[in-house]
Order: structure tokens, then C-alpha cells, then sequence
């Protein structure tokens, strides 16, 4: 079985009835929202889901998955969402989907978090993969120049479509660093938290409860203390 499906119908057993549930984005958190559709299909499973994008809104729509915005819940109950690397520590770059924002929204407001990913995403430190920083579109330049003087060689994301600078579901912009390595996750984001026109950074620093691993003789589970 593909290790994205299979983490994906894993995470998806965490989920029980009564539930308000975090649907993550991107090709992994796609086949767990699947699965719950099926189960709330075939199995009465009954929650609210609560989406991270206009995609997985859309995905979670045709599966027949009861929906609410985050504003019209108290709280999420359990968020499960993929990675695109996750440290010995347990920090976590996210944000490869352009979903980021959203995706930290509703991970703040969630009482519990579980990452789904395939092994090759757990790393000992951050940074191979670039840290997606969404931005202002209005100051985007400025913030291009600042990021290149601070060599964190920065590229401003593009559609795949047609070359045209890429739009979050925010209406924002998003700025890539390539850092290749980073040290020091929690004072990078309290930097880029500082910086006036960054809206939300990739860095989810100790958010995660639960890591659901797939390799090639099955998923792992880790519990994160």
C-alpha cells in the first residue's frame, strides 16, 4: 500500500464520533480525509469537520463531511494534518500546499494534533525543505530584499499553472527560504513573527501530540511528550 494512504487510514481510526475534527491539507491528510468520509458513510461516524483550505473543503464537501468554519466552533478536538519534515524534537516545517495559515489557525484552537507522514519526512534538523513564509502582498519586495540581505536566499512561489505569482487562499503571497539548515527553529520564528508583513511562518514548534510514521513493513506511531 502507498505509505500516504496507508499513515492516512491509520490516522483516521483516531477519530470517533461526537468529534469536532481539524481536516488537514495536501496529498497525505487527502487520503485520511477519504477515509473519514467512508467511515461516516459506512460506519454512522458522526462529527463536524473543520477544514485547513478551499481544497480539502472542497474533497470533504463531495464526501458528504458536515462542515463549520473555525469561527463557528469553540474548539477542534483533534487536527490531523500532514508534514513536509519533522524533527528529532518534534518541530515541524509545514506549508508545502500553501495552506499554512490556515493550517495554524485551526491547529491553535485543537486539543490534539497528530501528523501523518512517510518516512523520508523525518529529519534530525530543519531546513532541506524551504520554509514557507507567507507574507502581505503590499511590501512583498521589501520583505524579498530584507530576507536576501540575511542570506536565507528567499524565491517568491509561483503557480505551476502559469508563472504568475501564487495566492493563498488568504489572499496573501508566499515567500520560500532555502535554508538548508536550521539551527535554531524557536528563534527564527520568533523572529519572523517580529517582522512586520509576514503573516504566518512554516515553523510548527511544539504543537504536535502524535507522529503516525508509514514505512514499508507498516505505520509507527510516536507519542510526543
Amino acid at each position: 500500500m502507498d505509505l500516504k494512504k496507508m499513515v492516512g487510514i491509520e490516522a483516521a481510526k483516531s477519530v470517533q464520533t461526537g468529534m469536532i475534527v481539524g481536516l488537514g491539507t495536501g496529498s497525505t491528510a487527502f487520503y485520511m480525509v477519504e477515509e473519514v468520509g467512508r467511515r461516516i458513510k459506512e460506519e454512522n461516524l458522526k462529527i463536524v469537520g473543520v477544514t485547513t483550505s478551499k481544497k480539502t473543503e472542497a474533497q470533504a464537501i463531495e464526501l458528504g463531511i458536515p462542515l463549520k468554519s473555525i469561527d463557528e466552533v469553540p474548539y477542534v478536538d483533534l487536527t490531523i494534518d500532514g508534514a513536509d519534515e519533522i524533527s528529532s524534537d518534534f518541530h515541524g516545517i509545514k506549508g508545502g500546499g500553501a495552506a499554512l495559515l490556515f493550517e495554524k489557525i485551526v491547529a491553535s484552537y485543537s486539543k490534539e494534533i497528530i501528523w501523518i507522514v512517510d518516512a523520508s519526512k523525518m529529519v534530525k534538523q530543519l531546513g532541506k525543505f524551504p520554509l514557507p513564509v507567507e507574507v502581505v502582498p503590499y511590501g512583498s519586495q521589501q520583505l524579498l530584499r530584507l530576507f536576501e540581505e540575511k542570506e536565507m536566499h528567499p524565491v517568491l512561489r509561483k503557480n505551476l499553472t502559469n508563472d504568475k505569482t501564487l495566492v493563498t487562499d488568504g489572499g496573501h503571497y508566499i515567500i520560500d527560504l532555502h535554508l538548508d539548515s536550521i539551527p535554531d527553529p524557536l528563534a527564527l520564528g520568533t523572529w519572523l513573527d517580529s517582522t512586520v508583513g509576514v503573516v504566518e511562518h512554516g515553523l510548527f514548534l511544539s504543537m504536535v501530540n502524535k507522529v503516525i510514521v508509514g514505512y514499508n513493513d507498516g505505520p509507527k506511531i510516536l507519542e510526543v511528550k
